[in-house]
């Protein structure tokens, strides 16, 4: 039989001619729309783009342009300018006349309808602005500085993909029914049945949390802290305007809907993947606390607590006296006497350490001790008056004031302790390396959370909240609010400057005049040889 005549090769030239890692180089600068379509080019360009799409990465932008529909283009532009798998997304918007809800159209329609998002209003936003790449933190009373806060607005957007972790937005629910209550522990049965489902533990790696601004979170926090593991981390805001939109359609909450449900809280649960992929590298969290108050005069005990119910909300009127005293004090008695030793008239609160029975469902009664914080809104001859309730006769309680020195040394604690971090894994990484071909342990990408009450008005000068991040990890993303009430449980990245002993020996998960550091790092998986 006649051999057939080879045909000659055609040879190589453009794209064909170029080897994987300079190709995936130009491939991983193109924006993310781009991409998309390079991927339907050729099996061989799929492949490429896949492993590039699978490698993690957090992207952050902020503008301030006063035109709300130019900003968001201008956000999204810019967190879509290289190419991402958009897995969840967090949108902080500042300014007044904003429209949260065409927002969240605008960005589903964007990044996926199955994509988790949540948009809510915020103090301030710290992060990159997405057209001069400059670093920021601004807070919403600078726009009203010259009277023109009506044509101001700025929008932090986030857009992340870790691989490994399933992410999904779970609400907590209340009947819109007259005097309807949260429903707290289907809420924690629903994050707990989510995390079983997609991973092997009921409890998640991470949850950042939005709450409503008139509901209090703290029994929220308590149930959560009680039934989640201790390696769980809990950050976000205590108080917002939310909106949100979950990967699953049965559990969104359309507002302006004649839906039976309220949202009073959203959660942005990341849990393990049981079926994730051989040879995917590992995410981590790692959480940080910087204090912002301080510890002043002695020890007080409630006498009584009476809950009271106002157009403004809900308050406790306590009455006190001092720890193994007799005398009843006056609530402006005490007041009076903490501003004269402080030398001026400040924000105060009340640390109250309490000891509760929770349980979640049917589950048996477990004893919690922690340390539930309650601004004083003044007093009487006879009363001390706080915000919030939950105060019971026979608590003990300490005051705490604002103190920028307390936090600037607890700032610098947390940059201390980031620092070690890191050179403990390089370190790690080196040994890591060298006995199983371990790639390097990298930050990816972080969240804070900061109080409104700090920021360049409180220290004196700006970007601190900030400058744990920036001094350590410059050029990694990092997106940063101003919250109304900080939300942070789980802190794996201890600060030794903590005030006051309650604070080092109770759990506490709502703070004041406080920052929430969250890093996100990445170890890549062993080389298979």
């Amino acid at each position: 039989m006649e051999e057939k005549p080879k045909e000659a090769k055609t040879p190589m030239t453009g794209f064909a001619s170029i080897n994987e890692d300079l190709f995936q180089n130009i491939l991983k600068r193109i924006p993310a729309l781009s991409f998309a379509s390079a991927a339907c080019v050729s099996k061989s360009w799929n492949r490429n783009c896949n492993q590039i799409l699978y490698k993690p990465k957090l992207a952050s932008s902020f503008s301030l342009n006063p035109v709300q529909k130019v900003a968001l283009e201008e956000v999204v532009n810019k967190v879509l300018s290289e190419p991402i798998r958009p897995q969840f997304a967090i949108a902080n918007v500042i300014g007044s006349g904003v429209h949260l809800s065409g927002m969240l159209d605008f960005l589903a329609a964007k990044l996926g309808s199955k994509t988790p998002i949540i948009v809510s209003c915020a103090g301030g936003i710290m992060g990159r602005d997405a057209v001069t790449d400059e670093y920021k933190e601004v807070m919403i009373e600078d726009f009203w500085v010259d009277g023109a806060s009506n044509s101001s607005f700025g929008i932090m957007l986030s857009v992340g993909f870790l691989p490994g972790l399933k992410v999904d937005a779970i609400p907590l629910l209340r009947p819109r029914k007259a005097r309807g209550v949260a429903m707290v522990d289907k809420f924690v049965m629903d994050i707990r049945n989510y995390a079983a489902l997609v991973s092997d533990s009921t409890s998640p790696s991470l949850i950042i949390m939005f709450g409503s601004e008139k509901t209090d979170q703290k029994p929220v926090m308590e149930k959560l802290d009680h039934a989640m593991s201790r390696e769980t981390i809990v950050v976000g805001d205590e108080r917002a305007q939310f909106l949100y939109r979950s990967g699953i359609e049965s559990r969104n909450v359309y507002y302006g809907s004649v839906d039976h449900y309220f949202s009073d809280a959203v959660a942005l649960v990341f849990a393990r993947d049981q079926n994730r992929p051989s040879g995917t590298g590992e995410i981590h969290f790692h959480s940080a606390l910087s204090s912002g108050v301080s510890a002043i005069g002695p020890r007080f005990k409630a006498v009584s607590a009476n809950e009271i119910e106002s157009e403004t909300g809900l308050s406790t009127w306590l009455t006190v006296r001092r720890e193994a005293e007799q005398e009843i004090l006056g609530g402006q008695r005490i007041i009076d006497d903490i501003n004269n030793e402080l030398g001026n008239q400040t924000k105060l609160f009340i640390g109250v350490s309490e000891q509760r029975k929770c349980f979640v469902g049917p589950e048996k009664p477990r004893q919690m001790r922690s340390l539930a914080f309650h601004e004083v809104m003044g007093g009487d001859e006879e009363h001390l008056f706080v915000d919030g309730v939950g105060i019971k006769t026979g608590d003990y309680f300490h005051l705490y004031h604002p103190d920028p020195s307390a936090a600037l040394s607890s700032c610098s604690n947390i940059s201390k302790n980031f620092r070690n971090l890191k050179l403990d894994w390089s370190f790690r990484s080196c040994q890591l390396h060298a006995a199983r071909g371990v790639g390097e342990k990298e930050v990816i990408g972080g969240f804070v959370f900061a109080c409104w009450g700090r920021g360049e008005s409180f220290f004196g000068h700006n970007n601190v909240d900030s400058s744990p991040f920036l001094d350590n990890f410059p050029g990694v993303p990092m997106a940063g609010i101003f919250t109304y009430g900080e939300i942070g449980r789980g802190f794996s990245i201890l600060n030794t400057d903590e005030s006051g002993q309650e604070v080092k020996t109770l759990c506490f998960c709502v703070h004041v005049y406080s920052t929430v550091y969250l890093l996100v790092s990445y170890t890549p998986a062993p080389i298979e040889h």
